[in-house]
């Protein structure tokens, strides 16, 4: 029940993030329990019901712009249902790297009752060639957080007419950038640059330093997410993080250093130290568990990189952990 709870907790809080963040779309899953968490989960649920239908019909001013225009998120799939293609927005909206979603079957990331409706139709799609049509599917972020939409379903259809596979278009408003677009062709002087002007007594050139946009800065920040609601996954090549993030290998290893003053890979080593930190502290897996569950492949690694970052060994925080617990 404890665990149930700690859950719920931890979706209210993303989905609070979320929409503090101006993005109003997904919902929490509700239960058949009758307390405080699930009037919560409730009002949240209306809460963003009410702006999303405002955020459709009359646009809304928020931190990130005006919802005005649409973005989509697309699934290609082969004749079995297992995902082919997915276009970026569809990982970092599901919080998923995009080598997590390729070779899934579609209906792992829906929830049940969608997972009925997908099942239902792709039977008939597959036996009687049914295509174009709207399905209304929920999908399940990593976190958890519901995400309800109606997609727009297609057959790809080869040269002699077969098909060949599924297309599935997902379709979602986004924030209208357009008021930023002057300023985007501005430069973004760092807070660093800013410090050495004032103290050098005027602006220093920086014709040498790349330039970051408020689009760049935003994809940076989306890589950042990515990589912490992914911690236990092996990160890609740079290069091929950079391109799922619609940015260059060079903008995200310079704009990582400017935006949270390390490399990408050390703030991958970081945060998994950190949640391997929290779980020897606060839960009962077993070390080897918790090795694993944040990324490293062998026990003496996670022991000897751990032992130089805290100054002792997993093993002796778990002992100390546990008497204080017992007092």
């Amino acid at each position: 029940m404890e665990k149930l709870q700690k859950i719920t907790l931890d979706r209210i809080n993303k989905m609070l993030m979320e929409m503090a963040s101006g993005n109003f779309f997904y919902r929490l899953e509700r239960s058949n329990e009758n307390d405080s968490l699930e009037s919560m989960t409730l009002v949240l649920n209306m809460l963003a019901e009410e702006v999303q239908e405002i955020l459709i019909h009359q646009g809304y001013a928020n931190t990130n712009g005006i919802a005005k225009y649409l973005i989509q998120l697309n699934f290609l799939l082969d004749l079995q249902g297992v995902i082919k293609g997915v276009n970026k927005n569809t990982s970092l909206t599901l919080s998923y790297l995009k080598e997590d979603l390729i070779g899934q079957p579609f209906d792992t990331f829906l929830d049940m009752k969608s997972k009925k409706v997908w099942v239902k139709f792709f039977k008939k799609a597959a036996s009687k060639g049914l295509c174009e049509t709207s399905l209304n599917l929920t999908f399940v972020s990593k976190e958890g957080l519901l995400l309800p939409h109606t997609c727009h379903v297609g057959c790809c259809e080869g040269k002699g007419g077969d098909t060949c596979g599924f297309w599935i278009t997902v379709v979602l408003f986004s924030n209208d950038r357009s008021e930023r677009d002057e300023l985007q062709k501005k430069d973004v002087i760092s807070s660093k640059e800013k410090k050495t002007a004032i103290e050098a007594g005027g602006l220093k050139t920086t014709k040498n330093r790349p330039k970051l946009s408020f689009e760049d800065i935003r994809k940076i920040r989306e890589g950042r997410n990515l990589i912490l609601n992914n911690l236990e996954k092996d990160l890609p090549s740079l290069r091929e993080f950079a391109l799922q993030l619609g940015t260059n290998e060079f903008k995200l290893k310079y704009g990582f250093k400017e935006l949270f003053g390390t490399s990408v890979y050390r703030f991958l080593l970081r945060e998994r130290l950190r949640k391997a930190k929290m779980l020897i502290e606060f839960t009962d897996f077993t070390i080897k568990t918790i090795a694993y569950k944040t990324g490293f492949k062998s026990i003496p690694h996670f022991s000897r990189v751990y032992k130089k970052t805290y100054g002792y060994a997993p093993s002796e925080l778990r002992k100390i952990s546990r008497k204080e617990r017992d007092k």
